[in-house]
This record gives structure tokens, C-alpha cells and sequence, in this order.
């Protein structure tokens, strides 16, 4: 279900946007509408929905709209036109229309904010920096001093409490800003390039501990970044942005297996696959294999051959007429522990992974859905990846 929904969203960055819009239904370009009008247009008919538990990254160039359109969801932005649907307690309230009263609402309980500059208040300890939101809230003294030393052991900063924001690194005071947010204990967590500003070193270890506490917390986090590896790793969906439009909104493998237009696939001409591919978007479906019999081939050659009962479960495996036994890797075993045969892996396996398996074993990788195999995995698949190529 989706928890956060643009319909048709404009934004022209104006209190009187009515000629802009008018000059958009015409077809005018941001640049021909800035020309005639002196209105900037931020953003044009923009359709997106977010799922609960989703990391959403809002991905483009500077000017692309992607910051315009993640402060429309906290109002700090004005939709000009069109709807935006938040939900909460089982009610989807349209920030576009909503009283002042629901967004101040949204605003404090559904919805937090990282900046990209950390916004600390500097007089400020660590502590009160964590603390001022939910004071804020009203919340009572002892539950604030609760909420704020778990949000400082989640992010690994208990011993630097009582200091003030200059006597952190940049690394850590974004750490306080992101404990600050979580603090709120909001659903929605709003990221704007929260990341960009830091040393690359640093930056991959945030992106790490982010995915980290995602996996703990499951928030809905809306992400904005300029950088294609960084929403590629973070994203479970990636929106690509170019002049205020929306080009292509789908997952990462998704963008880089098919890019929209000619825009996006220069985007992605240069991304590593290692780091995004996975199993599923490249293995050859039971459908576009050999198949005698409920049997697939597992070779050219036709000496092997995996035997499937009902439901594409495993029944055996043989090679040359002699029994083949197969065998299983999990996430976190050690591959040089795989012997030269074929190995059952999970369809959501990553590429890397993937490539080392094949190396170790000699053989072909075979993919299971919840021990119900869904296709193959071979040298032609993995190679045809690595050219960027997709097989259909």
C-alpha cells in the first residue's frame, strides 16, 4: 500500500502560478515559461507513490526538481496544482489542500527531516540538538531523555552527548542530525542530500549505516541525491529526474537493465552491474530453457540435466545418466567451500556473488523462489550483464 502518492503535481515557485500552469498545458518548456513569465517551474506533472518500508532516492542533476519535489511531502514546498496524499492513521490527508493545523500535525508526529547542511544549533549540546524536537512535542522530561539516549546509542554517539556541534566531524553531526529525526519517532523519514557535503570515505560508511538501521526500524525514507551509485545502493526504488519531470521510476536493476530514453541510459553507462544486479533481473527463465520431459538443460552439451517434479520443485539431477548431486549456498557462506558442481542459490542473489560462485564451482547457477526453481544462471547470462546488454 502506498503510503505516499503525487497525482499530477506541478510547482511553480510563484504565489500567482496560474499563466505558468496555462503556458504548461500548452506544451511550453521550463525554460520557454521562465523567459516569457520570470516563473520558475520546479516541478511538471509528477506521478509517484511510495510504498511503506520503501527507500525511495528522488535521483537527477542540479535543477533537476528532486529537492522541490521531496519538500512538497512536509509543505515546505507549495503544490501549485494537482494532489499529494500522505497517509496517516489509516487516512490519506492531501498536503496540497490540508489545513494548517493537519500539517503542523504531519509535520511533528508523521513526518522527519536530515538536511543536507546538518542544521545543528550550535549553542547546543549533542543531547539538546537530539532533544529540542520533542520538546516541541511536549514530551515529558524523562520520556525525552529515554527516546534521545536509545537515538544515540542507535547511531553511536552515547559518549559524545555533551559536547557541542563543532567539536564533532562532519560524519558525526550528521549522525546527530539523523538521530534528531528518528527521535520524532515519525514514519516518514525525509532525506535531503544528507550525505553530499562529506568526504567519500565517510560517505560510504553512512550509506552503510543507513541500510543498517533501515533494516532495523523499516521506515518509508525519501531520498534526494545527485550521485547514481549512491541511490542505486541506498534505493529500492530510484525516480531519475531531468527539467522538473519524472523520466523513469522503477528499481535500481530495473534502470540499469532498461533505461527509459537516451537520458537515463547515459546515466547508467557507466555504473558498475556488480553493485546492483541481481539473480532474478538476469537469470534465463524455466520458460527460455531446454526443457524434454519436466527436465531442464543445464549445458550445451546436453549431458545435464535437472529433473523437476510439480510445481518446478527439485526431483534429482543427473549428468552423463549417473546421478548429479546438487548443492546449496546461503548469504554469508563461504564460497571457496562450493565444490565443482551445480549450485542452488536464492533468486535474489547478487551479481558479485553470482560471478564468484560460477568461478568456484565450473558450473551453472541454479535459482529457486522458496525451493521452487524460477530459472538458470550461466556464463552467457552473466556475460551479456556485464556488457550492459539485456537478454529479454
Amino acid at each position: 500500500m502506498s503510503i505516499i502518492r503525487f497525482e499530477d503535481v506541478d510547482v511553480i515557485f510563484s504565489n500567482k502560478p496560474r499563466e505558468a500552469l496555462a503556458l504548461l498545458d500548452k506544451g511550453q518548456t521550463r525554460e520557454q515559461i521562465l523567459k516569457q513569465t520570470g516563473l520558475v517551474v520546479g516541478v511538471e506533472k509528477a506521478n509517484l507513490d511510495i510504498n511503506k518500508g520503501e527507500i525511495c532516492v528522488l535521483m537527477g542533476l542540479s535543477g533537476s526538481g528532486k529537492s522541490s519535489l521531496l519538500r512538497c511531502i512536509n509543505g515546505l514546498n507549495t503544490v501549485s496544482r494537482g494532489k499529494l496524499f500522505v497517509e496517516h492513521e489509516g487516512k490519506h490527508i492531501d498536503i496540497a489542500h490540508c489545513s494548517p493545523a493537519e500539517l503542523k500535525m504531519m509535520r511533528t508526529k508523521r513526518i522527519a527531516m536530515v538536511f543536507q547542511k546538518f542544521a545543528l544549533m550550535p549553542w547546543l549540546t549533542v543531547r539538546e540538538n537530539i532533544s529540542f524536537g520533542l520538546e516541541m512535542q511536549g514530551r515529558p522530561e524523562k520520556e525525552r531523555r529515554k527516546l534521545v539516549d536509545d537515538k544515540l546509542e542507535l547511531v553511536g554517539l552515547t559518549q559524545w552527548r555533551n559536547k557541542k556541534p563543532d567539536e564533532l566531524s562532519g560524519g558525526m553531526q550528521q549522525r546527530v542530525g539523523l538521530a534528531r529525526a528518528l527521535a520524532m519517532d515519525a514514519d516518514i523519514l525525509l532525506m535531503d542530500e544528507p550525505f553530499s557535503a562529506l568526504d567519500p570515505l565517510i560517505r560510504q560508511g553512512l550509506q552503510d549505516e543507513l541500510l543498517e538501521l533501515q533494516r532495523k526500524l523499516n521506515k518509508t525514507i525519501v531520498f534526494v541525491s545527485h550521485d547514481l551509485d549512491e541511490a542505486l545502493k541506498l534505493g529500492s526504488r530510484i525516480a531519475i529526474m531531468k527539467d522538473g519531470r519524472i523520466i523513469q521510476y522503477s528499481k535500481p536493476e530495473e534502470i540499469v537493465l532498461n533505461p527509459a530514453d537516451d537520458y537515463v541510459r547515459t546515466f547508467v553507462a557507466h555504473t558498475n552491474p556488480l553493485n546492483v544486479l541481481c539473480g532474478r533481473s538476469l537469470m534465463r527463465s524455466l520458460d527460455n530453457c531446454k526443457r524434454v520431459n519436466g527436465s531442464v538443460c543445464l549445458d550445451p552439451g546436453g549431458d545435464s540435466w535437472l529433473d523437476l517434479a510439480e510445481g518446478n520443485t527439485i526431483k534429482g539431477a543427473r549428468r552423463n545418466g549417473s546421478q548429479l548431486d546438487l548443492q546449496n549456498w546461503v548469504p554469508g557462506q563461504s564460497v571457496e567451500e562450493l565444490g565443482r558442481r551445480p549450485t542452488l542459490v536464492d533468486s535474489n542473489i547478487g551479481m558479485r556473488e553470482a560471478l564468484q560462485i560460477r568461478y568456484q564451482t565450473g558450473n551453472k547457477l541454479v535459482l529457486h523462489d522458496n525451493h521452487k526453481v524460477v530459472g538458470i544462471l550461466g556464463d552467457s547470462e552473466l556475460y551479456h550483464a556485464l556488457l550492459g546488454k539485456n537478454l529479454g
